[in-house]
């Protein structure tokens, strides 16, 4: 079963430039804008969930990062192997940040739009295409997501609305009871 995203780690985890295959080379789980456990909460901060399969080479890849970014404010460990690293979210981006909270993605500016590629090569059984990335199809309201929702949903999508779903505060917030309920 593929796990389901977040909206944070669709439209908010790759300002901080990691890279998809460093983050699942490491046991990326998801990211989230809290944790339910704790009880003080970091401010426009991003939790990002691994279970590291190898914890010798997850040691290598947060000093690496500790080392490339100063966006890091925390790392702490939790039961059964999984480990939470908080990172700060540019106050810069916060407008943009905000917008994508309020399920706004075609009003965010363009310099964050540009930090996302408009294209990615998709992997599959030994070919490989390119195709425009998700978040470039959101952004621009692309007619292949408009259509593919109408189909899904029998609706007819107008200029004002958005193309992909609306951010849930609870979703978005790291529960780690229920993720261990899923796996």
């Amino acid at each position: 079963m593929e796990k389901v995203k977040t909206i944070t780690t669709i439209f908010i985890v790759p300002i901080f430039s990691i890279g998809k295959e460093r983050l699942t080379n490491n046991g990326f789980v998801n990211g989230f804008i809290k944790d339910s456990r704790r009880d003080v909460q970091y401010k426009d901060s991003v939790y990002l969930l691994f279970k590291p399969e190898d914890l010798d080479k997850f040691k290598v890849f947060l000093d690496s990062e500790y080392e490339k970014t100063k966006s890091i404010i925390d790392d702490y460990d939790y039961e059964e192997g999984y480990v939470v690293v908080v990172y700060q979210i540019n106050p810069r981006l916060m407008p943009d940040i905000e917008l994508v909270k309020q399920g706004k993605y075609s009003k965010t500016s363009s310099k964050f739009q540009q930090i996302f590629p408009k294209t990615i090569t998709i992997k599959k059984n030994g070919f490989q295409k390119d195709e425009l990335s998700l978040q470039y199809r959101v952004f621009n309201k692309t007619e292949d997501l408009k259509q593919f929702w109408e189909d899904k949903f029998d609706v007819v999508f107008d200029d004002d609305m958005e193309v992909w779903s609306g951010f849930s505060e609870d979703y978005e917030t790291l529960n780690l009871d229920k993720i261990k309920e899923h796996v």
